[in-house]
């Protein structure tokens, strides 16, 4: 599929107009982008079947944007995006991830200094060239240093989210040959790590020289490392290796057990093989030169005389004891959620990049939900369009009509009313509260002076905390994955105040990841109550709730830890 290709492309316009100043168009590019990522069909087979006319029925996909995409598919390139890069020919994927850096003060450093790559940047931010910059300063300088430092830590890692819709991709082309019997992702994609090394798949096949030929020729292969009768591995041009490996179907349990991992798991499961007298490979599970049955993975945990354990539950830190004893939690699964209380809106910027309410609910009900929360930003947040108080209010009222609209029309499905409110840095929030206490809910979240030590970003949390209205708390560490570090606080402090305030925590399921599975695990021990959002900005990001679902597993949390797996009525209980 070019999808993928094509909405890279649709969003390097989008940043390059923005960087331009031109207003209302790069939305349009970031809709389309998202549109495509979300498509489940080839956008090169839909335009081959119906033309023009079809790719203009695609959601946020108009003229221009089938211009585009009509002239990818016959050349394989966007002459308007050629142009463009030849403006200020950087490389973003590279200096945007560093911290600190916007698409503009990218601009300024590539016509300031030549700035072109992450090793240019180290070069002149070494020799304090930036620090003199218009804009910049002493302080943007050390931050842009360690970024790259950070972002060196993380090298040769892709994120869930990333690596994930392309594995997918690649597994139902595999799965399409009839060669191909059995076929399962491994490694740490399938436990679901928040960043991935490289993408593992395991098939068993009669013909594996046809599956090999298939694999190492697949679209966006760049480099063959190996091919072989039993194992090929390529690397892809979005910068990560994939393997491939077949096995006989005899041995497919213990395979996939052992290519799953984690090591430190698999160590401990061989042990065990060990002291009953059996020996335990990717091969199979053997008493003496017998074979036991090892076709599946439950085969191979019962020879162990464990209960089968999920795969993001496999990293060796206490989940062996409780398979043994056979007492493994009951996980949350994506099924179990019944609605996202972190979803933005357009409301009181019609013309912005993000969908209405009204759309955002019909999303939610075609998901299944019971539920959904709109929580729009507020007064303080200066990075995109936020609500003022009386903008809020006039929002609550405008969800009221639209609940009793949907009552008619005999939908059982709930909009809530609520906020993403911002604490400042004393701990207040930046809404009255005789205007928080009209919504159903409040978010609050930190967004700014994200470098205060320790003792004062502690206390600011759980000062917002302690306020009546606050609910629940947004990306409680700040970190975003591979890009930006936790900020500096005493979780053990906040978990202790949330439980007394019953303050909810957020799983949110975007690139941040945050929570991360470590913390996750302490507050389900310490009873403190989470919920999985999306923090969803257009609404096809609201299937990233998956990833949320997959770090809250990671975490051992259950249906009874998620407050979004509860009823309406039982939503509303839940709060303060």
């Amino acid at each position: 599929m070019i999808n993928l290709e094509i909405a890279k492309i649709f969003n390097d316009i989008a940043r390059n107009l923005r960087i331009d100043g031109v207003a209302f168009k790069p939305y349009a590019y970031e809709k389309a982008a998202v549109s495509l990522q979300a498509l489940p069909e080839d956008v090169k087979t839909i335009y081959m079947t119906g033309g023009r006319k079809a790719l203009e029925e695609i959601p946020g996909i108009g003229k221009a944007m089938s211009d585009h995409i009509e002239e990818f598919v016959k050349t394989g390139k966007v002459a308007f995006y050629e142009e463009m890069k030849k403006k200020l020919p950087v490389k973003w994927d590279e200096l945007l991830g560093v911290e600190g850096l916007g698409p503009k003060k990218v601009k300024v450093l590539y016509e300031k200094l030549g700035v072109k790559d992450l090793k240019s940047l180290e070069r002149v931010t070494k020799k304090h060239l930036v620090a003199d910059l218009d804009g910049f300063g002493e302080t943007t300088e050390k931050n842009i240093l360690q970024g790259i430092e950070f972002l060196k830590t993380s090298h040769g890692r892709t994120i869930l989210g990333e690596a994930l819709p392309i594995a997918r991709e690649v597994l139902v082309k595999l799965e399409k040959l009839k060669e191909v019997e059995k076929i399962s992702l491994a490694g740490s994609l399938r436990r679901r790590k928040e960043t991935i090394g490289d993408i593992d798949f395991l098939v068993v096949s009669r013909n594996p020289k046809k599956v090999m030929e298939f694999f190492v020729k697949l679209p966006g292969v760049k480099k063959i490392w190996g091919q072989g009768a039993t194992k090929s591995s390529v690397h892809m041009e979005q910068g990560f290796d994939m393997d491939l490996r077949v096995v006989p179907a005899k041995s497919y349990g213990s395979a996939l057990q052992y290519f799953t991992g984690s090591q430190d798991h698999n160590i401990v499961t061989r042990k065990i093989a060990i002291e009953k007298g059996l020996k335990l490979s990717e091969w199979g599970i053997f008493r003496g030169a017998k074979q036991l049955p090892s076709k599946t993975e439950k085969d191979v945990y019962k020879a162990l005389g464990m209960a089968w354990v999920p795969p993001e539950m496999r990293e060796n830190t206490g989940e062996i004891e409780l398979s043994l004893d056979d007492k493994l939690p009951k996980l949350v699964e994506l099924k179990d959620i019944k609605g996202d209380l972190h979803v933005h809106s357009n409301f009181g910027e019609p013309d912005g990049e993000k969908d209405s309410i009204e759309v955002l609910a019909k999303k939610a009900m075609s998901m299944g939900y019971e539920y959904i929360g709109i929580s729009d930003h507020t007064n303080d947040l200066n990075v995109e369009k936020s609500l003022n108080e009386k903008e809020l209010l006039a929002q609550n009222e405008y969800i009221k009509k639209l609940n009793k609209k949907f009552q008619i029309s005999n939908f059982k499905f709930q909009i809530f009313h609520g906020c993403e409110a911002n604490i400042r840095k004393d701990g207040s929030i930046d809404v009255k509260d005789e205007v928080l206490e009209k919504l159903d809910y409040v978010i609050a979240g930190v967004h700014s002076l994200l470098k205060m030590e320790k003792p004062e970003m502690t206390a600011r949390i759980i000062k917002a905390m302690k306020n009546p209205h606050v609910d629940i708390i947004a990306h409680p560490t700040g970190r975003i994955v591979g890009q930006r570090d936790e900020y500096q606080h005493d979780f053990d402090a906040i978990l202790k105040v949330a439980k007394e305030t019953g303050t909810i925590l957020e799983i949110n399921s975007s690139s941040r990841l945050d929570l991360r599975d470590l913390y996750i695990r302490r507050a389900k021990n310490e009873g403190v109550k989470m919920i999985i959002n999306t923090d969803t900005h257009q609404k096809e990001q609201m299937h990233y709730i998956e990833y949320g679902v997959s770090q809250a597993r990671r975490g051992w949390a259950t249906k009874d830890d998620i407050i979004n797996t509860l009823s309406v009525e039982e939503l509303l209980k839940s709060l303060k």
